[in-house]
């Protein structure tokens, strides 16, 4: 059964005073009750700008926003943020630096609350430091928690008003990895136990894929594409997309009869923006071929054109650096099984055989 949406952008556009560009571009999407969204593309795509729309910190020039079934912004109405009830944990915490944990929690519900009573409001703050694991830490002060604890108490002060939408503005870009790879996931399955939907901006694929139902990759000011992170990742609708979320290889290929003709060797595969098989007739006679890292296999060779030139050992798997004829760098990833020198000729294949294709014409940078 599909969930009701719990926010809806129709049309949304943004251009800031004495800017040449839009910031968002007539974006529009959808979120069901109890789904994580990640915002990711890199800096200045206006994810964090889109994210400020739906906070209500910022204004949109035309579109619509609407909240629980509720218009929130839009052509002649304009509800304040304080009114939209949603929660907002933002990259640098945020936290009052003279109030203690529970203190800080609290902040946001005694306006909320009105009339209930300080126990309640103490009681409500308890249950969401408890939520996010900070149980027995309620008297400390922000200077006394490390990075991740700070992060779990704005966690817990967006989440203790019960809003109907998390905001996220990169909360884990300041933390160590390790710390970040942990609380990522904790994040997830605290708002997936409590079925509160948010949206994460984030500039890192890996996190927007590991931590959400449905991931909007963003590119100046356009929404590329939004889908769930496997159909993000296997079928990326635009060049942008496929390069920015796999960081894949991209090789010249022209097309001789059903191969693909490269300066790596030949492949057979089809022609495919969105890996869906076209009519021969439309199929190009030149194109782009993608090949993800840990696609390519590597395979010693002597005669071979393309030359190992540095080797990256990752703990579970080695990367290799290649360089081909014309001086093109490509990369692989394999497992610690093929170990193979700096130096050593290789000839390539591939695991899977459906290789997306991507049209020469459509350039990254032909936003940026």
């Amino acid at each position: 059964m599909k969930q009701p949406a719990i926010l809806h952008l129709e049309g949304i556009t943004k251009q800031y005073e004495q800017a040449n560009t839009l910031a968002v571009a007539n974006v529009s999407l959808t979120l069901r009750q109890g789904d994580l969204l990640g915002l990711v593309g890199p800096s200045g795509c206006g994810k964090t700008t889109l994210l400020r729309i739906v906070a209500g910190f910022e204004r949109p020039q035309s579109g619509m926003v609407e909240l629980a079934g509720r218009p929130v912004a839009g052509p002649g109405y304009w509800v304040p943020p304080e009114q939209r009830d949603t929660g907002m944990v933002f990259q640098d915490y945020a936290l009052f630096p003279h109030l203690n944990v529970l203190d800080n929690v609290a902040f946001g519900l005694k306006n909320r609350q009105g009339r209930n009573s300080r126990a309640s409001v103490q009681e409500t703050s308890k249950e969401a430091i408890a939520l996010v694991g900070l149980a027995g830490l309620e008297k400390r002060y922000p200077h006394e928690l490390s990075g991740g604890q700070q992060q779990r108490v704005a966690l817990a002060r967006a989440l203790a008003p019960k809003p109907a939408l998390i905001l996220l503005d990169e909360p884990l870009s300041n933390l160590d990895v390790q710390v970040r790879l942990r609380l990522r996931q904790e994040v997830r399955a605290i708002l997936k136990e409590i079925g509160t939907s948010a949206i994460f901006v984030t500039h890192d694929q890996e996190e927007a894929l590991s931590i959400s139902d449905q991931v909007g990759v963003m590119c100046s000011g356009h929404l590329e594409q939004l889908g769930t992170p496997e159909e993000i990742y296997s079928q990326p609708a635009s060049r942008f997309v496929a390069e920015f979320v796999t960081q894949a290889n991209f090789i010249p290929a022209r097309r001789q009869g059903q191969f693909w003709e490269t300066e790596v060797g030949s492949f057979e595969v089809l022609w495919s923006n969105s890996h869906t098989q076209s009519p021969i007739e439309v199929i190009p006679d030149a194109a782009e071929l993608m090949l993800r890292e840990e696609n390519v296999i590597l395979n010693p060779d002597d005669q071979a054109p393309i030359v190992i030139k540095d080797r990256h050992f990752l703990g579970r798997e080695y990367r290799y650096c290649m360089q081909t004829p014309s001086g093109k760098k490509l990369h692989a990833r394999t497992t610690l099984s093929t170990q193979l020198p700096v130096g050593k000729r290789v000839r390539l294949s591939v695991a899977n055989p459906s290789v997306p294709i991507f049209p020469i014409r459509e350039k990254l940078t032909s936003r940026l």
